[in-house]
C-alpha cells in the first residue's frame, strides 16, 4: 500500500515561481508515490490575518487554480479547504485538552513570528496554538509521512509528541509521522531576496510572456560586472540562480561564458526569459482552461472534501471511540 501525505499552503493566491520550484513540483512527482491529501490551510490564515478575512475566498480560487494548472490531480490526489473539513477543529480541540502549554511556548517559530509582526503582548489563543492544529491536520487522516525541509523538522517533532503522549493515554491510534526530508531551494527574485509577494519581486505562474520578460529585464545582476566583456560571478547572480532551475541544460556553459565577459547580462536575461516562458506555457494554457469555467475549481474542492471528510470521519470515530466518547 501507498504511504499517506499530508501537505498543505495557507491561500495567498496566485502562485510563483518561489512556490513552484520549492513546494509544487515537489506536489507533483509525489502524487505518483503517494496517497496525497493537500490543504487549502485558511484556518492557519487566520491566525495572523483574522482581520482580513474578505480576499480568502478569491485567494482560495486563485491559489487552486495554480495547483491544478501545474499538474495537481485531483483523481490521484485530495485537494480540499480545511475549513470545509469540521472534523479538523474537532481532533484540534481534543489533541489541546493534552498538549500541553509550555510546548507551544517554546516554538520557535512563533518567537520568530511575534517578532517580525510585532506582536509582543498581543499573540492571540490561535497563533499560540497553531501547532496543535497543524497536529490535526495530520493525524486526522492519520498521515505518515510528511513532506518537510530541515527547518520545519521541530514542528513534525512537536506532532509526533503529541501522538505519543496521545497513545499513552488511550492507546495506539494514530501513527507517528515521519518526516520526508525535501531539498526546499531559495528562489531569488529581482532584487536578490527571497522571492516574495510581499516584496513585490516575484514572477507570477500567470504572467504573461511580456510580463516575464519585462521583470526578468528588471533583475538585479553581478555589480562588479558592468559592461559585457566583463568577467562576472554567476554564483552571487540572482539570474544565474534562477538559469539554474530553468535552464538546466545549458547551465555550466552560461556559468562559463558569465565568468570569462563572453556573455553579457542583457543577453543572459533575455535567455533566462525564453526559458521560463517555456516552462510556463503549459501552466497559462491550463490556467485558461480553468478560468473560462470558474466554478470547476469549487467543484473539484467540493470532491475533495468529500473524499477527506470520509477519511476524517472514520479517524475521528476510532478516537472518541479510544477516549470512551461514544456516549
Amino acid at each position: 500500500m501507498k504511504g499517506r501525505i499530508l501537505s498543505g499552503m495557507r491561500p495567498t493566491g496566485r502562485m510563483h515561481l518561489g512556490n513552484y520550484v520549492g513546494a509544487l513540483l515537489n506536489w507533483v512527482r509525489l502524487q505518483e508515490e503517494y496517497e496525497c491529501f493537500y490543504e487549502v490551510a485558511d484556518w492557519h490564515a487566520l491566525t495572523t490575518a483574522y482581520d482580513r478575512t474578505e480576499q480568502v475566498r478569491e485567494d482560495i480560487q486563485e491559489m487552486v487554480t495554480d495547483w491544478l494548472s501545474v499538474g495537481i490531480d485531483p483523481q490521484k490526489s485530495t485537494i480540499f479547504v480545511q475549513s470545509h473539513v469540521p472534523e479538523h477543529a474537532v481532533l484540534h480541540l481534543l489533541l489541546s485538552m493534552v498538549t500541553p502549554t509550555s510546548w507551544l511556548e517554546r516554538n520557535p517559530t512563533l518567537k520568530e513570528m511575534v517578532r517580525d509582526l510585532g506582536l509582543r503582548e498581543s499573540v492571540g489563543y490561535g497563533l499560540l496554538g497553531y501547532p496543535v492544529l497543524q497536529a490535526a491536520d495530520i493525524l486526522i487522516y492519520k498521515a505518515d509521512t510528511v513532506p518537510v525541509g530541515e527547518d520545519q523538522l521541530p514542528h513534525l517533532e512537536l506532532t509526533r509528541e503529541i501522538v505519543r503522549r496521545f497513545n499513552n493515554f488511550y492507546g495506539p491510534v494514530f501513527p507517528e509521522p515521519r518526516a520526508l526530508l525535501t531539498e526546499v531551494p531559495l528562489i531569488l527574485g529581482s532584487d536578490g531576496k527571497k522571492m516574495s509577494k510581499s516584496l513585490n519581486n516575484y514572477i507570477a505562474l500567470s504572467d504573461p510572456p511580456e510580463v516575464v520578460k519585462q521583470k526578468v529585464r528588471m533583475f538585479i545582476t553581478d555589480p562588479q560586472k558592468i559592461y559585457k566583456g566583463d568577467p562576472g560571478r554567476p554564483e552571487i547572480c540572482p539570474v544565474f540562480h534562477l538559469h539554474r532551475h530553468f535552464s538546466k541544460e545549458e547551465v555550466d556553459q552560461i556559468a562559463a561564458d558569465c565568468r570569462s565577459g563572453a556573455l553579457g547580462c542583457v543577453d543572459c536575461k533575455a535567455n533566462l526569459a525564453n526559458h521560463i516562458n517555456i516552462a510556463l506555457d503549459p501552466i497559462r494554457e491550463a490556467r485558461r482552461s480553468l478560468e473560462e469555467n470558474p466554478g470547476q475549481v469549487w467543484e473539484i474542492l467540493a470532491y475533495g472534501k468529500e473524499k477527506a471528510r470520509k477519511v476524517a470521519s472514520a479517524t475521528l470515530g476510532e478516537v472518541r471511540q479510544a477516549m470512551k466518547m461514544t456516549y
